[in-house]
């Protein structure tokens, strides 16, 4: 058996446990590449897992793109949660629509805003949540671990590709022929909403295009983030 058919096998069993174990589960999903292998192998096995994603309004037309490329390929509407557009525009107003590049405090706001508070929507009522993080992502996420405690939902959430490189996914995308984001063929490895993503430069780091302007110890978004610490307070041993 080959690396790839190990982790596929390996990722699988991690998913059917959590259906099986945690129900009911959803998938939190970028539209990126990861998280494409994570909706293929959920519904192409015919998992009772949910999909949704944040749309933020500030995303790039072609990830809002993808949705519709998931509808086609799989015949699935994935969810949508947007921000209350109360507080996007209040942000807005006193600060400007594009203040969060004044500060890693306005930019956390924005996020909170547009991420972390439609997340908290997005969640209620389940009894776990995935990812698509993988360890090899970010210095943020070298101690990522398959399953975690999430103090801040008051949850167990999974990160099935912990394990998985760069190499892994596109190689299992390319095998399975699964629809993937226009943006990575345009030097986007990472993808989050449009004004605060950059395509890189050969050889930097997946995630040096997010948040380019600050320092890589800040470059996450809050949603897995709980007093301005990542959420690996507790590891669940598998």
């Amino acid at each position: 058996m080959s690396k790839l058919d190990t982790l596929v096998a390996d990722t699988l069993q991690t998913l059917r446990h959590i259906a099986a174990e945690y129900s009911p589960a959803v998938f939190a999903s970028s539209l990126a590449a990861e998280d494409m292998v994570l909706t293929d192998l959920i519904l192409r096995h015919g998992l009772p897992i949910g999909i949704f994603s944040l749309e933020t309004g500030r995303l790039h037309k072609e990830t809002l793109a993808m949705l519709d490329k998931v509808k086609e390929r799989y015949g699935y509407d994935i969810a949508l949660y947007k921000p209350q557009q109360d507080a996007v525009d209040q942000y807005v107003t006193q600060n400007g629509l594009n203040a969060f590049y004044d500060s890693v405090e306005m930019r956390r706001e924005c996020c909170r805003i547009r991420k972390v508070e439609p997340l908290g929507r997005a969640l209620a009522g389940n009894k776990a949540w995935i990812t698509g993080q993988r360890r090899a992502q970010a210095a943020t996420r070298s101690s990522l671990a398959v399953h975690e405690d999430d103090p801040a939902h008051l949850m167990d959430k999974f990160n099935p590709l912990a394990d998985w490189s760069e190499e892994d996914v596109w190689d299992y995308l390319r095998a399975n022929d699964v629809p993937v984001n226009a943006l990575h063929a345009q030097g986007y490895p990472s993808i989050g909403c449009e004004p605060c993503t950059r395509a890189i430069e050969p050889g930097e780091d997946v995630r040096a295009g997010r948040w380019w302007w600050e320092n890589p110890e800040s470059k996450e978004c809050g949603l897995h983030v709980v007093d301005g610490k990542l959420i690996r307070i507790k590891s669940v041993a598998a």
